[in-house]
């Protein structure tokens, strides 16, 4: 299966409480609603705003076999990684929405002092003073009559909208399914329209309410994180095939068993695209009448019920999870292997592979210290 993964070139914060302010290069952004700021009581609200780079979003979209492509076999996710929670009520909603106008990033932080006003802010899709926020046709922005107009635009309609809603218990991570606008960003067909890559807009459904007991505050990893969690797009497509040819290797089907990557050097540049083969067989193989030991015997794991997952080694968290439809692992004449594509990945740290797969009606993980680290290349 084929996971890949590109990241920001730019994102930003608007706060309506600081009209003029730009957020360009802080390492949070929000999705606030602040019903008491300062000496002020209307309520405030901040959203953000995330673009991908052209280049590296048809680069990515070149990968996907074409017929896979026109299928709709593949998916892609907005992933925010959450620094701060506060304020939730029982329940929270957060839209995503593609942007309907081009913006500047700028350099500011928040609350710079004096602030800085030389990119997109709550009032101004650039510098303070150029281009104001402007809906273009099929396109909305939101006006209040207690704050200054603005806020960012964004083209409206469910085929294009994603949302989440928070529970008060579930993880607040973003994992927000914005296919429908990646495909509009890069053909028309399929779509009502084809919209320009301006990024997108992310808010809260529920914004200005004039209710001291309901603040929520979303704060997620910019960018210009220093840690290992910037926003990412990440694109799966499903390519799975299980094709052995006249190979008379047959599939594992007793546990307990050994599984063993091959074609794991240890080291990866980061444009690298390995192909992973796994060596696999019974702990304690059948006895057979043959010239070489039973213990070179490799066998298949089973067709579709066997999958792998990338876990950052030093974290524990999973970079990409175990997927039903988009990290199968397939087979060929040779063995059952996968493709992994190391760009997606930060570099200079050390990952671990975990391959899943029942057998025998037991659905077994095996973490073998498959381990590998991307470098800088």
């Amino acid at each position: 299966m084929a996971v890949l993964k590109i990241f920001p070139e730019k994102d930003a914060t608007l706060y309506s409480l600081f009209p003029n302010m730009n957020t360009g290069l802080d390492e949070i952004v929000e999705a606030t609603l602040t019903t008491f700021a300062y000496s002020d009581p209307n309520p405030q609200a901040s959203r953000f705003l995330i673009k991908f780079a052209e280049e590296d979003l048809t680069a990515a979209i070149n990968y996907i076999p074409n017929n896979i492509y026109q299928s709709g076999s593949w998916n892609a996710k907005l992933q925010c990684w959450v620094s701060t929670v506060t304020g939730l009520n029982v329940t929270t909603s957060v839209d995503c929405f593609p942007t309907a106008q081009d913006w500047g990033m700028g350099t500011g932080r928040y609350l710079d002092n004096p602030i800085s006003t030389d990119g997109a802010s709550w009032i101004w899709a650039d510098y303070s003073g150029s281009i104001i926020w402007s809906a273009p046709q099929y396109a909305t922005a939101s006006y209040t009559s207690s704050v200054p107009a603005g806020g960012g635009v964004w083209y409206t309609g469910s085929f294009y909208t994603s949302s989440v809603t928070f529970s008060y218990r579930t993880d607040k991570d973003l994992n927000l399914n914005v296919t429908n606008t990646v495909r509009a960003w890069t053909t028309s067909s399929n779509s009502t329209i084809a919209l320009p890559n301006h990024g997108f807009l992310l808010k809260q459904r529920q914004e200005f309410v004039n209710n001291k007991n309901y603040q929520p505050e979303l704060k997620y990893f910019s960018v210009d994180t220093n840690t290992i969690y910037p926003p990412a797009l990440q694109i799966s497509w499903d390519d799975f095939v299980f094709n052995t040819g006249s190979s008379t290797q047959t599939i594992l089907n007793t546990l307990p068993a050994t599984i063993t990557l091959a074609q794991n050097p240890g080291t990866f540049y980061s444009e690298s695209i390995n192909r992973f083969r796994i060596n696999a067989r019974p702990e304690y193989p059948i006895q057979l009448w043959q010239t070489e030991s039973v213990y070179t015997n490799n066998y298949y794991l089973p067709s579709g019920s066997s999958y792998w997952a990338i876990k950052d080694l030093e974290t524990n968290e999973y970079i990409v999870e175990f997927d039903t439809n988009y990290t199968k692992i397939s087979a060929d004449a040779t063995s059952s292997y996968f493709d992994l594509h190391m760009n997606f990945l930060q570099p200079e740290r050390y990952y671990t592979i975990l391959v899943q797969s029942t057998i025998d009606g037991s659905t077994i993980v095996f973490n073998d210290q498959y381990y590998f680290k991307v470098i800088n290349g």
